[in-house]
């Protein structure tokens, strides 16, 4: 599975930018894992293929949207209202569940990784 991630860059608060993670072998769920400088990666969002379920943390919800262009082996993860704190490098990464399943919230159960991109918020 290769992950990559075109996009990212700098916007001002309250601006939006939009993520993509285009995968070369779908696994069923696909996260964003942002990693602030000095902190640990933490989920945000992941969707989920079969279920078409997507869930968000408390940080991002009501301001980022993660959708799926199966067509297009994509992933995006639309980031609306960004805050400083948004500021990050962001991973997308892909865990295989059953189609039943929910995706896993922890990064320990993604077993293939993008390679990252910048996102800079500024005030």
């Amino acid at each position: 599975v290769q992950l990559l991630l075109p996009g990212g860059g700098s916007a001002q608060a309250g601006g939006s930018l939009r993520l993509s993670c285009a995968f070369s072998h779908r696994r069923n769920c696909i996260g964003w894992f942002p990693q602030a400088p000095g902190q640990q990666r933490e989920g945000v969002s992941s969707i989920q293929d079969a279920l078409g379920r997507s869930s968000y943390g408390d940080s991002v919800k009501g301001r980022f949207t993660i959708s799926q262009d199966n067509a297009k082996n994509t992933v995006y993860l639309a980031m609306n209202s960004l805050k400083p704190e948004d500021t990050a490098i962001y991973y997308c990464a892909a865990a295989p569940v059953s189609s039943s399943s929910a995706c896993p919230a922890s990064e320990y159960h993604y077993i293939s990784w993008g390679q990252g991109t910048q996102v800079t918020v500024s005030s």
